[in-house]
């Protein structure tokens, strides 16, 4: 069995603001995999569907973001499942707004849902993450104020096309695994350009 955690905060009130990200992927992943029946179970909105033969459940915690452990650790203990099974999907303040990045393990980087997973899994790190950037604070925005506000409609555009490409990736991680998807849908970086002067003193661009 493999499970699929879009993390975010219960309620309407919080449904288009930047934290909810991971909800809002978890919702098109569940579309695009056929799974729409949502049920209330283990303080979470999980949906069950079958990927190439195996179970695949799709969940959403409803125990508010900084809690989203206490829902994961108890569907994880109740069908035995192991932290590499696990993959979660969550908003990142330090990828700019509708920057996507994958990753095949690591600390919670200061992210409180990320952080109570790990604590409600034994300390285990080795999950893979959907990484959606939201951005940095404004000038004078604390952070609660940052992630807990909606997207301007130029960057709603940007998460909604970030989420259409992440649902292949989520695809991918399930089939192929967290390397290859890494390598298929992650930015690449860019080559640096260094300066370089000719004999002639005229300059030229170079690849480093």
């Amino acid at each position: 069995m493999k499970i699929f955690v879009g993390l975010g905060n219960p309620t309407a009130e919080y449904a288009a603001t930047k934290h909810n990200v991971g909800f809002m992927l978890a919702d098109k992943f569940a579309a695009e995999s056929g799974a729409n029946d949502w049920r209330e179970k283990f303080n979470a909105l999980v949906a069950e569907t079958f990927l190439d033969g195996e179970k695949l459940l799709i969940v959403k915690p409803q125990t508010f973001m900084n809690l989203s452990g206490e829902a994961v650790g108890a569907i994880m203990n109740f069908y035995k499942i192991d932290a590499q099974n696990l993959v979660v999907a969550h908003d990142d303040m330090d990828l700019s707004v509708g920057t996507i990045r994958l990753r095949p393990k690591g600390s919670g980087g200061g992210h409180h849902g990320i952080e109570s997973i790990i604590q409600h899994l034994g300390g285990a790190q080795n999950f893979p993450r959907v990484r959606i950037g939201i951005g940095r604070p404004p000038a004078n925005w604390t952070v609660n104020s940052h992630v807990l506000s909606p997207f301007t409609p130029e960057d709603s555009e940007k998460i909604s096309a970030a989420v259409n490409e992440l649902v292949p990736a989520v695809f991918c991680i399930f089939r192929e695994g967290i390397d290859c998807a890494m390598n298929k849908f992650n930015p690449k970086k860019q080559k640096k350009k260094s300066i370089a002067i000719d004999s002639d003193d005229t300059v030229a661009a170079a690849e480093s």
